[in-house]
C-alpha cells in the first residue's frame, strides 16, 4: 500500500457503525417495550446510538480524505504525525464519551449529551484536521475541483457550528430558554449541513474517479450546486425554528431557502435516465451500486424534506416519528451509502480479486429494502401521531397504542436492516484488514 494513513479511521468507523446499529436496534425495541433490556436503559442507549453513528460518518469521511489527497489528488499530506495525533485524540475522546454514557454522566445537549468538558479534545482534534488539510491543499496549483471546496467548507463550518452549539454554556444564552432553543436548533441544523459537505464532496470525488471524467468536478453546474448547498447549510436550518417565537421574516426566508432544493430535485430527475444507462456500464463496480442506492434515497428524502419544510405541515410533523424518518433516511440511506461506496472504492482499487460476492449483494438488497420499510413505518407513525395529537382528545398512552402496528413494523425492519448492514460491514472490514497487513 502506497498510503494507508486513513485506514485506522476507516476501520474504527466500521466498528462504530456496527456497534451503533446494534445499540440502535436495542433502543428501537425499548421504545416499543419500555422494560426491554433494562441493563442498558433507553436514556443511555439512545445517546450511545446517536454518538456512535455520528462518529461513523466523521471517521469514514475523514479516513477517505486522508487516503484520497495523496493517492489520487497527488497532494502528499502535510504531516503524518498530525494524522496519528488526530486519530488518538478522536478514539480516546470517543471512549471517554461511551464511558460517561454507561455511567449515566450527562450534561450536554442534543447529539452531544456527554459532559461539556469533553468538547475540548473534540475541538483540538478538529483544529489538527483543519491544519493538516489546508496545509496540504494549499499546495495545489490551478482551479480546485468542487470536492476540495466541499471538504474545506465542511471542516470550517463544523468548527464554527460546533462552537455555536456550545454557546448555551454562556449564561446570556443558557439562562433564556427561547434564546437557547433557537441557538441550539440553528446550530444543529447547520452542523448536519457541515458533515454533509464532507460526505457529498466524497460522492462527487467518487463519481469523477469511477466515470474517469475529470471535468465533472470542475463544471459550472457542479459549482452552482455547491453554492446552493452552501446557502442551505447557512440558512436552511431555520425551518427547525418555526415553533420558536421569532420574527416572521426569518420563517419566510427559511421557507424560501428550503424550496430552492426543488432545483436539486429537478436535477436528480433530469439525470435519472443517464444514471440508468450508467448502471449497466458500471454494474461490476461495487462503489457504484452504493452511489446508485444513495441517489434513490436522496430523491425520497428530499421529497420528505420539502414537505416538512412547509409551515402548515411542519406544525403537525415536527418532533414526531416523521422527523426521525427524515434523520434515518439521511444518515443511513444517503450518508452511509455514500461512505460505503467510498470504503468499497478503496478496497476494490487495491484488491487483486473481485469482491462482488453474492453475500455482499444480498446484504445490499436486504439493507435497502429493510430501510424502505423502516422509513415508511416511521412516516406512518408520525402522520398518525401528528393528526391524533391535534385532532382528538386521546391521551398520550392511547395515541401510542394506536401507533403499535407501525412501531412493530419499524422494529422488525430495524432487525433486518441491522443484519443487512452487518453483512456489508463484515465484508468491508475483512478486506480492509487484509489490505492493511500488506
Amino acid at each position: 500500500m502506497k498510503n494507508n494513513q486513513g485506514f485506522p479511521f476507516l476501520i474504527a468507523g466500521i466498528l462504530a457503525l456496527g456497534l451503533g446499529m446494534f445499540i440502535g436496534t436495542l433502543a428501537a425495541f425499548q421504545f416499543i417495550i419500555p422494560d426491554f433490556f433494562e441493563l442498558l436503559p433507553f436514556f443511555k442507549s439512545r445517546p450511545l446510538h446517536v454518538s456512535l453513528v455520528v462518529s461513523w460518518i466523521f471517521l469514514c469521511a475523514i479516513g477517505g480524505i486522508y487516503y484520497y489527497l495523496p493517492t489520487y489528488c497527488r497532494l502528499p499530506l502535510f504531516s503524518s504525525r498530525l494524522v496519528k495525533a488526530h486519530f488518538i485524540i478522536f478514539i480516546a475522546t470517543g471512549l471517554a464519551i461511551i464511558t460517561s454514557y454507561l455511567l449515566g454522566k450527562f450534561g450536554g445537549r442534543e447529539y452531544w449529551e456527554f459532559p461539556p468538558i469533553l468538547s475540548i479534545p473534540i475541538i483540538i482534534s478538529w483544529v489538527l484536521f483543519g491544519v493538516n488539510f489546508f496545509k496540504t491543499v494549499f499546495r495545489k496549483k490551478g482551479k480546485w475541483p468542487v470536492y476540495l471546496w466541499m471538504w474545506a467548507t465542511g471542516i470550517v463550518f463544523f468548527f464554527i457550528t460546533y462552537l455555536e452549539a456550545n454557546l448555551w454554556l454562556i449564561p446570556f444564552f443558557g439562562d433564556n430558554i427561547v434564546r437557547e432553543i433557537t441557538i441550539q436548533w440553528k446550530a444543529y441544523g447547520a452542523l448536519v449541513g457541515s458533515w454533509n459537505m464532507l460526505v457529498y464532496g466524497t460522492a462527487i470525488f467518487l463519481m469523477e474517479m469511477i466515470s474517469k471524467n475529470s471535468s465533472l468536478a470542475k463544471s459550472n453546474m457542479s459549482y452552482f450546486l455547491y453554492f446552493l448547498g452552501l446557502t442551505n447549510l447557512m440558512f436552511g436550518w431555520a425551518h427547525h425554528t418555526y415553533l420558536v417565537p421569532s420574527a416572521p421574516w426569518i420563517r419566510y426566508f427559511a421557507y424560501g431557502i428550503s424550496m430552492t432544493e426543488l432545483f436539486i430535485l429537478a436535477k436528480i430527475i433530469w439525470d435519472w435516465k443517464s444514471s440508468l444507462s450508467n448502471a449497466l456500464k458500471f454494474k461490476h463496480h461495487i462503489a457504484y451500486k452504493f452511489l446508485l442506492s444513495s441517489e434513490i434515497w436522496i430523491f425520497l428524502n428530499l421529497i420528505l424534506a420539502l414537505l416538512i419544510s412547509i409551515p402548515a405541515i411542519n406544525l403537525f410533523t415536527h418532533g414526531t416519528h416523521i422527523t426521525v424518518a427524515h434523520s434515518m433516511g439521511s444518515t443511513i440511506g444517503i450518508n452511509s451509502m455514500i461512505l460505503l461506496a467510498s470504503l468499497f472504492f478503496i478496497i476494490q482499487e487495491n484488491s487483486e480479486k473481485a469482491i462482488g460476492s453474492n453475500v455482499l449483494k444480498t446484504g445490499i438488497w436486504l439493507a435497502n429494502i429493510s430501510l424502505l420499510v423502516f422509513w415508511i413505518s416511521l412516516i406512518g407513525a408520525g402522520y398518525l401521531k401528528g393528526t391524533l395529537s391535534f385532532g382528538s382528545d386521546l391521551t398520550f398512552q392511547e395515541i401510542m397504542e394506536k401507533l403499535s402496528p407501525y412501531l412493530i413494523s419499524f422494529g422488525i425492519a430495524g432487525i433486518c436492516l441491522f443484519i443487512g448492514m452487518c453483512v456489508i460491514l463484515w465484508v468491508a472490514l475483512t478486506h480492509l484488514l487484509a489490505l492493511r497487513k500488506k
